[in-house]
């Protein structure tokens, strides 16, 4: 696979597929942290004499329809507060735009293009025409096969690596492929049939395996335990349960909260109930893992080689029903393990936390991260490797 900092950029118009898809409350950006990742490569082009020609998604816009809550135009006036210079917005990009070397331009968002969701050839290579060099940047959307990951990376002159996506790769390359152990995963979430086979697949990699969230439920019930009014996906626990014996055949452990906290309502304002794991009464809902349940998980973590982190453990946006995810984020940041964390709840959860420094590497990816943990090939990435062929 090429990458970007290997190729001759002088002159070269770069198309660069970054992942801005940023939060935006009434027309200002809340957590720019990806167009700060973003800015290393950027610079990079721009050093080296390159025209610097920016595409991102934002949201879920209806495919075609121009949507002006997820415009990117307030990413282009923040990217240019960051990077010092100014970044021109082409909202009508598609037939190509006059640029020369030394410029930076954002395009609107790609899901405004028709074809884009379908990896649509004809989009794919009118988005290659417009460059000299396709570099793939955004691991986040590296799982998607779409028009602005994929076909154009078929049909563009060059194809490459951008420098983010290359350490993505290789940071993950290193937990995953070469890890020290014990290897410790840590799988939260509301509903285990999201990432039921993520889960089957870390069987193979990993010496013990934490679940949380709605998934945790799931647990709990196939143990054997009445969760009563907690969320869970009843027509899984049988599938829960094969798994928990494939665990154990595997030498695996998943250990099972010991005590729980609870609520008679889903609400910020709902009191927690700390209870025993087989005393949740009938009205409550379980939302978070006890004290007992926390020390245990911080004692496997103190031992481990290797953390992997994708999940809280409760409703951590509720104050009251976060104390488990912040415990286990001060020992994943205390543990002398290498520790790798992604997804948009685990990044959430990290800045809420502000152990972001004590983490090995924060992937900006979630679908992406998910997919490489259960070993996948990303087509994003497959699409560059056949261009060397």
């Amino acid at each position: 696979m090429f990458q970007m900092t290997e190729l001759d950029l002088q002159g070269k118009r770069l198309l660069i597929r970054e992942d801005f898809n940023v939060p935006i409350c009434n027309g200002e950006i809340t957590n720019d942290k990806r167009l700060v990742a973003a800015l290393p490569t950027i610079r990079t082009a721009l050093n080296r004499g390159a025209t610097v020609m920016l595409m991102s998604h934002l949201g879920r816009p209806e495919e075609g329809t121009d949507d002006p809550g997820m415009s990117l135009e307030p990413v282009a006036e923040r990217l240019s507060e960051l990077l010092g210079q100014g970044v021109r917005f082409e909202r009508d990009w598609i037939g190509g735009v006059d640029m020369h070397p030394g410029e930076v331009a954002l395009f609107e968002n790609v899901r405004f293009q028709v074809g884009e969701l379908q990896n649509d050839s004809l989009l794919g290579t009118a988005m290659a025409e417009l460059c000299d060099v396709f570099v793939m940047d955004a691991f986040g959307t590296a799982h998607r096969a779409q028009a602005s990951t994929h076909a154009v990376a078929q049909y563009a002159p060059t194809a490459c690596a951008g420098p983010l996506l290359t350490r993505e790769l290789e940071s993950l390359e290193r937990g995953l492929r070469k890890p020290q152990s014990p290897i410790v995963a840590v799988v939260g979430g509301s509903k285990v049939s999201t990432k039921l086979t993520v889960l089957k697949s870390l069987l193979a990699k990993v010496d013990k395996l934490i679940v949380g969230g709605g998934i945790a439920n799931n647990f709990i019930a196939a143990a054997g335990f009445d969760i009563c009014s907690s969320l869970f996906e009843p027509d899984l626990v049988d599938a829960t349960r094969e798994l928990m014996e494939e665990a154990m055949a595997a030498d695996v452990d998943i250990p099972i909260p010991l005590d729980v906290v609870c609520a008679r309502e889903f609400s910020e304002d709902a009191l927690p109930i700390n209870r025993p794991v087989n005393r949740v009464s009938a009205n409550e809902m379980i939302l978070d893992i006890g004290p007992k349940t926390s020390a245990m998980y911080s004692r496997i973590l103190e031992d481990a080689g290797t953390i992997v982190w994708n999940g809280p453990l409760g409703v951590f946006e509720f104050d009251q029903f976060g104390q488990g995810t912040m415990d286990l984020a001060m020992s994943i940041a205390k543990s002398p393990a290498y520790s790798m964390a992604g997804g948009g709840d685990t990044l959430a959860a990290i800045d809420k936390y502000g152990v972001a420094d004590d983490i090995s590497y924060i992937s900006t990816g979630g679908g992406a991260f998910l997919e490489f943990l259960e070993g996948k090939t990303l087509p994003a990435v497959g699409i560059l490797e056949t261009r060397m062929v």
